[in-house]
């Protein structure tokens, strides 16, 4: 080979060379730290994704995901959260309150995004909802906060119910805390007796229809947790076989045959998330990107569900309802 000729093939390599180094370079990667399984979550992480093309973000593209899910084992989510902070992902999004503060508690420099339904100040995952002031931010639905309004409803539906079960995760206490002592504070102003029921695993959910009827309760308020929102199908076939007039703050809930449900539009609060890890992946920070909050209320009710149980729902709230199902 010529010396020319080598300079020229040298040359040639050195100024591919950066090209292909490029080509190969990292992409950003978005750890997800999940409480139950991909399965489960499959519909909200399609909102989340489209919320991060919204912010110029596209899978496989420019952007990877590395996946951990603890399959309804919540002791398992510290381990996962340490495990995504030593593969060093870019920023990890924490669906739910015990993986966000698992998330919280494994790093205070990797920015994380949440989406829980409790509030992030009392849970002391952010200093105030305005400014954050660390490295973590998100979204809340408040759920749990609006759980008055959730059992109002219940009432207008079932005006015949004197005592109303609260169904709580016990593993979950932040959320399941405020579920209970907001709901009594309601039923004592509406005049009901409250009764506390738990579950924290598939197997407890059939007997708590069985202490339901034991304890004289006469409709059921399934409580925010993500447990019991990724088994909307199962808790609405055990509502239906007892006969409970039941309601919940998730949509899915009345879609699978329970009487109502009463909260945020849950696909929209994944889509906000998107496009807050978006936004972080450009460069902003979460110390100064205020936690957002839900502007819209959905109501649904099973018009069919009603009808079997023999409960005539008021036309005023049929008026109100966002969607009838029948």
């Amino acid at each position: 080979m010529t010396r020319r000729a080598f300079i020229t093939l040298f040359g040639g390599a050195a100024a591919a060379w950066p090209l292909a180094a490029r080509a190969q370079q990292a992409i950003p990667v978005i750890g997800v730290l999940g409480s139950e399984t991909p399965e489960v979550f499959a519909g909200r992480f399609a909102a989340f994704r489209q919320g991060l093309a919204e912010a110029g973000w596209t899978e496989r593209r420019n952007v990877g995901f590395e996946h951990r899910w603890a399959y309804g084992q919540t002791d398992r989510l510290p381990a996962l959260a340490a495990d995504l902070v030593t593969h060093q992902v870019s920023v990890i999004l924490a669906p739910g309150e015990s993986a966000a503060l698992a998330a919280k508690a494994a790093t205070a420099s990797i920015p994380i995004v949440f989406r829980i339904a409790a509030d992030p100040v009392a849970m002391g995952l952010v200093a105030s909802l305005n400014r954050p002031g660390g490295n973590i931010t998100g979204v809340t639905g408040l759920n749990v906060e609006i759980g008055a309004k959730r059992l109002q409803v219940l009432q207008e539906l079932v005006p015949a119910a004197k005592k109303i079960a609260v169904l709580v995760n016990p593993t979950n206490p932040s959320v399941a805390d405020t579920n209970v002592r907001d709901l009594k504070l309601a039923a004592s102003k509406l005049g009901l007796e409250v009764a506390v029921l738990s579950a924290s695993t598939e197997d407890e959910l059939e007997g708590v229809f069985v202490a339901l009827v034991e304890r004289g309760a006469h409709a059921l308020v399934i409580g925010n947790d993500i447990f019991f929102a990724t088994r909307a199908k199962q808790l609405a076939t055990l509502s239906q076989r007892h006969a409970v007039p039941t309601i919940s703050a998730y949509r899915a809930f009345a879609q699978a045959g329970d009487l109502a449900s009463y909260g945020v539009a849950i696909p929209e609060q994944y889509r906000l998330a998107g496009n807050y890890v978006g936004r972080i992946l450009k460069g902003e920070k979460p110390a100064e990107m205020p936690v957002q909050q839900p502007t819209k209320f959905e109501l649904v009710i099973n018009l069919k569900t009603a009808k079997s149980l023999g409960l005539t729902v008021p036309p005023t709230l049929l008026a109100t309802a966002d969607e009838v199902i029948e």
